[in-house]
């Protein structure tokens, strides 16, 4: 019995972007664009839970005297 592997999220986004660079060169027949498209929307929400589980796991973190404080985390201004 072979174990699936889980995909790290550095994975799946080289993964998405080696598949966006595909769907820019325009040349993909459409059914091959179709299958492109959805494995991206695949790796698109494993990205998204992964970072929404980081981001819950962080929203605490532990002070000095071990008390848990919340954590926001700032988007950065562009």
């Amino acid at each position: 019995m072979s174990e699936k592997k889980e995909r790290t999220f550095e994975d799946a986004m080289q993964e998405l972007e080696t598949i966006v660079e595909k769907l820019e060169e325009g040349d993909v027949p459409l059914e091959e664009a179709i299958s492109y498209y959805k494995e991206g929307m695949k790796l698109s929400k494993l990205c998204h839970d992964k970072l929404t589980t980081v981001e819950k796991e962080m929203e605490h973190i532990l002070k000095e005297n071990g008390e848990l404080e919340t954590f926001q985390v700032q988007e950065e201004e562009m």
